[in-house]
């Protein structure tokens, strides 16, 4: 029988070098990742709080008013409207007085609460969430208007809904 030889042994397997390395490059990401993570959660809470206080007392704030909107809703005939009268809570008295001088400002205002409104439909309407949705969306679009000034809050003074 023939003995092997060098040459038909396997020769055994080399280490991979860098392995070490890129051990300590993914724990290093993950601690960063952990670390940013956490970092956030703490700090959300800081930002919120810092909001709230930029924010003026309830008595120093303006309240713009229009007159009573009355709109058709969405729902099936067409038969279904609400009624609503809505301000809108801004920082100052003085901010609320100077817009309400201004008719095309105020014309702006009530054309986008009102196409606000006929996008509505009756069961929504008629519940807490839908209320809130619907003065969230106010808020936001009349801030959208306003550009230089903040709409703080939505009130409603009356809101009926026919069925």
């Amino acid at each position: 029988m023939a003995e092997p030889t060098e040459e038909s042994t396997p020769a055994p397997a080399k280490k991979k070098k860098g392995g070490l390395l890129v051990k300590i490059v993914i724990a290093l990401v993950v601690v960063a990742g952990i670390g940013g993570g956490a970092a956030w959660w703490f700090l959300r809470g800081t930002a919120a709080e810092a909001k709230e206080a930029a924010e003026p007392p309830l008595e120093e704030r303006g309240l713009l008013t229009f007159e009573p909107f009355l709109a058709n809703l969405t729902d099936e005939g067409g038969n279904r409207f609400v009624k609503a009268n809505i301000g809108l809570v801004v920082e100052t008295e003085e901010e609320a007085k100077h817009l309400e001088e201004k008719a095309v400002v105020m014309g702006h205002l009530r054309s986008a609460i009102l196409e606000l409104l006929t996008l509505q439909s009756a069961p929504i309407l008629v519940t807490p969430e839908g209320k809130e949705a619907l003065k969230k969306k106010i808020r936001e679009r009349t801030t959208e208007l306003l550009k230089d000034q903040k709409v703080i809050d939505v009130l409603f003074s009356e809101f009926v809904v026919q069925f």
